[in-house]
């Protein structure tokens, strides 16, 4: 009786001879060209069809240009609740929102509720204001400092893969 590894091993052995055998046929035959001409013959297209081209074309490009440079989320302005700018983030496939607008000089808390179980995920980091996280599965990880200068902060994955801003205003 046959193992399922031999009867495997011999349909490989049989697909290989197979197409080394096809590959050897194919490579005798001569290719003669069915008709050979040295110029280019144009090809006339109805003016509607190179308009419409054109037109899809240069619409595209546009949807890209404003995908890429113009479609930018605006912040999300965190509240202020008894002196404290609150928000929360949800890490689902990235943050939501990425990007966060608070005052300077006043405590911010930034909720984090993870719904993501990408381990790249697992942790939030706040290089500028020395902040690492982990944030588990289905709760809410608050993280709370006082950004005393105005500028754009990074936050990030513990990979560097997903990112998000806080943009801290006068």
């Amino acid at each position: 009786m046959l193992h399922p590894r031999q009867i495997w091993v011999t349909l490989a052995s049989v697909g290989i001879a197979i197409g080394m055998a096809s590959g050897v046929q194919a490579a005798k035959m001569s290719i003669e060209p069915s008709h050979s001409t040295t110029q280019f013959q144009t090809i006339e297209q109805p003016l509607g069809l190179k308009v419409g081209v054109t037109l899809g074309g240069l619409t595209l490009i546009g949807l890209e240009l404003w995908w890429f440079l113009f479609s930018k989320a605006k912040g999300q302005q965190a509240e202020s609740i008894q002196g404290i700018q609150e928000l929360t983030i949800t890490v689902d496939g990235g943050y939501e929102p990425a990007n966060v607008v608070v005052k300077s000089g006043q405590l911010v808390r930034l909720n984090f509720l993870r719904r993501d179980p990408n381990s790249c995920l697992e942790k939030v980091l706040l290089p500028e204001f020395h902040i690492i996280r982990q944030l588990p599965l289905n709760q809410v990880t608050a993280i709370e400092f006082t950004p005393n200068k105005p500028g754009r902060y990074l936050f990030t994955c513990g990979m560097n893969m997903f990112r998000g801003v806080v943009e801290v205003q006068r």
